[in-house]
């Protein structure tokens, strides 16, 4: 794909609690910006649904089953418009029974591309952001098949780069056997500490920023290539940090309040605090997908 054509992204990482459903809420929102945008929630739990305010979409009769497996509805029947740009495709209470059915479906990996992807993406929306379960499952291999795209948010402390491998190696490796999967993007998430001394916060952005493991074995991209430039430090740039040479720099997406006040108050960031630094961060990440990677 080139740059700024349509595009469809899943925000994944096999481990919970790391603002995964902020992450994709958010970047839906900064997509909004550049072009139509659907927001997709294929996480049973519906914490961005349910975030957005969208309780009885969740918990409707008519719902995603109904359209990726034998029943007779559409995108258009589900699909929810909401006042912040984007479109929501909700999440529903029935999505953990749906998860069990699509394994026994014919090409039970593929309906959300037949039936989601392919006749909106292009068409209807230039984006389409799927925010993803935490757990690997039909629904995951779903949403890899239908954007072969993905970004992994990822916060501090002992198991970080734990997830990311797991997420790596239980989900997107074997993905790759069949299809090709780009990672976009990994996203350093939920920091709070400095980094002028060593701190989880310090040790999760030397991993990502010097780690030498391949992320896409085509285009032979490593892991620093794919940080966000809010959250690029080479080793250069942590040696004149610890020698005081420059002020240390705040980087990644940073533990704010305001984020989850926001989701109390059914608001994507910009909308709920459109002053707040972090905003910058998702734009950033908006552009990344549209232009189909990092750009330094």
């Amino acid at each position: 794909m080139a740059v700024n054509d349509p595009r469809a992204v899943s925000v994944v990482i096999l481990k919970g609690g790391v603002g995964k459903s902020t992450t994709s809420m958010n970047l839906a929102r900064q997509l909004a910006e550049r072009g139509d945008t659907l927001f997709a929630d294929l996480d049973p739990n519906g914490h961005a649904t349910n975030g957005l305010g969208f309780e009885a979409a969740y918990q409707s009769d008519t719902n995603l089953g109904d359209v990726i497996l034998e029943g007779d509805a559409t995108p258009t029947d589900i699909i929810q418009p909401t006042e912040y740009g984007f479109d929501l495709l909700p999440s529903s209470n029935t999505l953990e029974d749906v998860e069990k059915d699509l394994a026994g479906a014919m090409q039970g990996s593929a309906r959300v591309k037949s039936k989601i992807v392919d006749p909106l993406l292009g068409n209807e929306y230039s984006y389409i952001v799927f925010d993803c379960p935490a757990y690997p499952g039909m629904l995951n291999n779903n949403a890899l098949v239908a954007t072969g795209n993905v970004m992994i948010p990822i916060e501090p402390g002992s198991s970080a780069i734990g997830g990311y491998k797991r997420t790596m190696e239980r989900l997107i490796q074997p993905a790759r056997e069949y299809i090709d999967v780009d990672v976009l993007s990994v996203i350093p998430n939920k920091l709070s500490d400095r980094i002028d001394q060593q701190t989880e916060d310090r040790e999760l952005l030397e991993n990502l920023n010097t780690a030498s493991f391949e992320v896409n074995p085509e285009s032979g991209e490593t892991l620093p290539e794919v940080v966000p430039n809010f959250a690029r430090i080479t080793a250069e740039g942590f040696d004149d940090i610890d020698a005081g040479r420059i002020k240390p720099p705040k980087p990644g997406i940073r533990h704010r309040s305001v984020l989850s006040r926001s989701l109390q108050h059914n608001q994507p960031l910009q909308d709920y605090d459109p002053e707040s630094d972090q905003i910058e961060h998702y734009e950033e990440l908006a552009e990344i997908v549209a232009n189909g990677g990092v750009s330094r």
